[in-house]
């Protein structure tokens, strides 16, 4: 006879091993499906203070006590240091100009450094999710949890509950759930059983990425110094953080792990047809030889073993047309994604996984409510990416611009803040980054609109500029509880969250 389960997890990443945790805790019969088998190379390694509440809260709710520990690189390190990560003191961005060294000033006119934490030890984490992945494959294990790894599912069809034909090893198997969760982070198993398309249409940000892992990549602060560029009065090291280089076309980043190893990628503009033909390795040089300083760390770093080449990503932006069904939900990083920017695909999904394993508590045997509940989750993701993606779309439109792409920005940490203080004071937090707040919606979508216009005038003047600071700068002032845009701070801030 088949075996049955009360849920069936389909992805074995850090977001649906997370969500069989949590719902076995429960008291839900679960079984957690994986096409692949663990470690595996993964992209998306930044977490930011929002995740690591997150991760606290999931910890405390679901008896996961160990949980706790990754929620700090300092706690990280004490009780797992074999789990390799990074620390990540907030976000670092320097610009650069085609042709050109990297240069700034005094007043660190083409630098913005944002610590998101006091210390080294407190700070948030760059994750390799290779090795992270499977450390929570092995607590599902060891939870008594049913894993199959090496998966593929060859139908899935519903009546009362589902009935899912599986193949593992060449030998074929059924398995009958109540209900469904794709963690897989993307839109295939969607489209393949259901017919639930992806789409790319409705975004304003249109991005690829060029990435992989490397060794022995300089240390940018070091190179600065080289050059006689002071770091005295920087806030952090840069290069414990997520580092961001800033190039007209783009963005580099660039996480470090504490095992040398670093993974750089290029996230770029992908409107028109510059790259066309090119293969990753092609537009990875291009990138390069384009920014002088780009090109002398390139020249030093290697490939690291694993994944061992450069790859290509398609457009990273895309939304499926529905997040739930007929026993079936989605969790974020299946509904969509934007870019990874802000680093918000970490903490994204696991504000899914609480709202998710907490819907299904509450609703038990209610199926109208339940579905009320989820119906309401598809609204709160559709808005979240919508936000994400006004809060991108800006910063790609300013990068030839820093001071706009400074200004900017702030919007990005007003909402981030908003939303910390939500958890802090233990309400409810409502939408992933206040995207449901209208005072922040409102003010993003006029500096949008304030934006477009300014830029299409042509190259932007310093009247112009001026004018957009300073309307930006008015306009977070009712939530800026961590004077961002203070001139007197010179782009460094030393601490801008809540003491978390």
């Amino acid at each position: 006879m088949p075996e049955s389960y009360d849920m069936l997890i389909c992805g074995a990443g850090f977001a649906g091993s997370l969500t069989a945790l949590c719902l076995h805790d429960a008291g839900f019969k679960v079984c957690l499906l994986e096409k692949g088998q663990h470690p595996r190379f993964a992209i998306g390694e930044s977490s930011t203070p929002v995740a690591d509440m997150i991760l606290r809260s999931l910890s405390a709710k679901y008896n996961l006590p160990w949980l706790h520990d990754f929620s700090r690189y300092g706690s990280w390190q004490q009780s797992h240091p074999e789990v390799t990560c990074g620390i990540k003191r907030g976000f670092s961005y320097f610009k650069h100009y085609p042709g050109k060294e990297f240069a700034t000033d005094e007043y660190h006119t083409n630098e913005l450094l944002v610590a998101a934490s006091v210390s080294d030890m407190q700070s948030d984490t760059n994750w390799l999710r290779s090795d992270f992945d499977a450390f929570l494959v092995n607590k599902v294990k060891e939870a008594g949890i049913i894993y199959f790894d090496l998966t593929e599912i060859l139908s899935a069809n519903k009546e009362d509950d589902w009935e899912i034909i599986t193949r593992r090893s060449e030998v074929t198997n059924i398995i009958r759930a109540s209900f469904v969760i794709d963690a897989t982070g993307s839109g295939q198993l969607l489209e393949t059983f259901l017919g639930v398309k992806s789409s790319s249409t409705e975004f304003l940000t249109n991005s690829f990425a060029v990435f992989s892992h490397f060794n022995n990549v300089p240390r940018w602060t070091e190179m600065l110094q080289s050059t006689g560029i002071a770091t005295a009065d920087f806030p952090y090291d840069p290069d414990n953080s997520a580092l961001h280089q800033v190039l007209d076309e783009g963005w580099v980043w660039m996480l470090r792990f504490n095992t040398g190893l670093t993974s750089i990628g290029f996230a770029l503009n992908g409107e028109g047809d510059k790259y066309k033909g090119l293969t990753p390795g092609e537009i990875w040089d291009y990138g390069c030889a384009k920014y002088p300083s780009l090109n002398s760390i390139g020249e030093k770093a290697t490939l690291a073993a694993v994944p061992g080449k450069i790859l290509q990503s398609a457009r990273l932006q895309r939304k499926v047309e529905r997040c739930f069904g007929d026993g079936w939900v989605a969790l974020p990083h299946t509904c969509g994604f934007v870019d990874p920017l802000f680093s918000s695909g970490i903490a994204h999904s696991l504000n899914g996984i609480e709202k998710i394993t907490s819907i299904f508590q509450r609703c038990g045997n209610d199926n109208g409510l339940l579905y009320d509940e989820l119906a309401a989750y598809e609204e709160a993701v559709f808005e979240e990416l919508k936000f994400v993606d006004i809060l991108v779309a800006g910063c790609y439109k300013t990068m030839p611009h820093f001071q706009l792409f400074s200004a900017w920005s702030m919007l990005y940490f007003a909402a981030t803040i908003m939303y910390e203080q939500r958890r802090l004071r233990n309400e409810d937090p409502g939408y992933f980054l206040s995207a449901d707040d209208m005072y922040i919606k409102n003010i993003v979508q006029k500096s949008y609109n304030d934006l477009v216009a300014i830029l299409e005038k042509g190259h932007p003047s310093g009247e112009d500029i001026q004018l957009f600071t300073t309307l930006v700068r008015d306009r977070i002032k009712p939530v800026n509880t961590a004077g961002l845009m203070e001139p007197s701070v010179k782009n460094m801030y030393r601490h801008t969250t809540a003491m978390l």
